[in-house]
């Protein structure tokens, strides 16, 4: 709400189905909202934009606005002769848009970011289910407000996906290449991105793969998690791990078909990773921030899993999909301040136990406390 009153203009960018329209909606009533995948409406703002840009004179909502970027020229010009204008974006296609806001609006719109569910916005109806339930069936609102099943959602979401944002974003010519490409991605959270060695699996040269992993981050369906370095060049060139927006997604394209399935699954770890990684990630986005989570790794593979750096002090977490304890679990985290100069403010073990310790030095919290820890 703050950024209202800052800028004319307010994107809200995210995957599909993530909630920004049903956000906007709720926050600013007063706009009348536009749909861009209405026909009508795109017909009439191809036809004649200015008119369809001044309908209202204190501003609208445009929903899928990637479908006409040429919309954002006419908005410059709306907003410069009259800034207390307001107009209110979504879209679900980070590359498109975002191009189409750096060209046509620097300085004038606030852009945010809008990934599916945290666990805390969604406990009321998420405190009762088991783990394995929780990651099968992700994050996304129509699955927690259980306006849909995760058994329905997710196939029809990745076909809507292929036809829709694919095919406007590369020209694919066999989306059963894509396909594969998208399970071994899954097939690897958690891990250092090999360009080259997906490459090989699927048949393609690696600029294919950049330039499909490209889309991925741009259709928010994927995040590559940055090495921590102090050393910021060294930061820039290493390479990043990477991890699905929503762990149910993933589990569906790692073919995992229930919840009992999962629990017995070799991937079940890498999923509970993904999931605490994304939610801390979240955390940073609600707080209108879009970096700041690291992972650490040394040439002595050393390493912890999430580095969350705020206000020049760093929270580390270590993440555990056991639901046993064990001492072994801190080993690296304790010794984390050997190992980089930035002060550690804090440390947690992130795992799906019951025993929990708030007093120690290191944190020890059942993942549903998570973020208790990072307030």
């Amino acid at each position: 709400m703050e950024a209202f009153h800052f800028f004319s203009v307010l994107s809200v960018t995210g995957p599909r189905q993530s909630g920004k329209s049903t956000l906007l909606k709720h926050l600013f009533p007063q706009y009348k909202k536009y749909s861009l995948k209405d026909v009508n409406v795109r017909e009439f703002a191809e036809h004649d934009p200015v008119a369809f840009l001044n309908q209202h004179p204190e501003g609208m909502f445009i929903d899928e606005v990637q479908m006409m970027p040429q919309l954002l020229e006419y908005i410059q010009g709306i907003v410069d002769d009259n800034p207390s204008r307001k107009f209110l974006l979504t879209g679900s296609s980070n590359l498109e848009l975002l191009h189409g806001l750096c060209e046509s609006l620097p300085g004038r719109a606030g852009v945010f970011e809008l990934l599916p569910m945290t666990y805390t916005e969604s406990e009321s109806t998420l405190k009762d289910k088991s783990l394995d339930e929780l990651l099968f069936e992700g994050l996304y609102p129509a699955v927690c407000a259980r306006k849909n099943k995760a058994t329905l959602f997710y196939p029809s979401y990745v076909k809507t996906y292929l036809e829709r944002d694919v095919r406007g974003l590369l020209n694919i010519q066999n989306q059963m290449l894509f396909i594969r490409f998208m399970k071994l991605c899954a097939g690897r959270i958690g891990s250092v991105f090999n360009a080259s060695e997906i490459a090989g699996e699927v048949g393609v040269d690696n600029k294919t793969i950049t330039r499909w992993l490209s889309v991925l981050q741009a259709s928010y369906l994927v995040t590559l998690l940055p090495p921590y370095f102090e050393n910021l060049s060294k930061r820039l060139v290493k390479s990043p791990k990477l991890y699905f927006n929503d762990p149910g997604l993933a589990c569906y394209l790692l073919d995992i078909e229930s919840p009992r399935q999962l629990e017995r699954d070799k991937m079940r770890g890498a999923i509970f990773e993904n999931f605490v990684v994304m939610e801390c990630i979240k955390h940073r986005f609600n707080q209108g921030r879009d970096e700041g989570v690291y992972f650490y790794r040394d040439s002595n593979q050393n390493e912890v899993d999430i580095l969350l750096k705020q206000e020049g002090e760093i929270t580390a977490i270590e993440v555990k999909g056991a639901m046993t304890y064990h001492t072994s679990f801190e080993k690296h985290i304790n010794r984390l301040g050997d190992w980089i100069s930035t002060p550690v403010k804090k440390r947690a073990v992130i795992y799906s136990g019951d025993f929990e310790n708030t007093a120690a030095d290191t944190q020890i919290l059942n993942f549903r406390h998570l973020h208790d820890f990072l307030q």
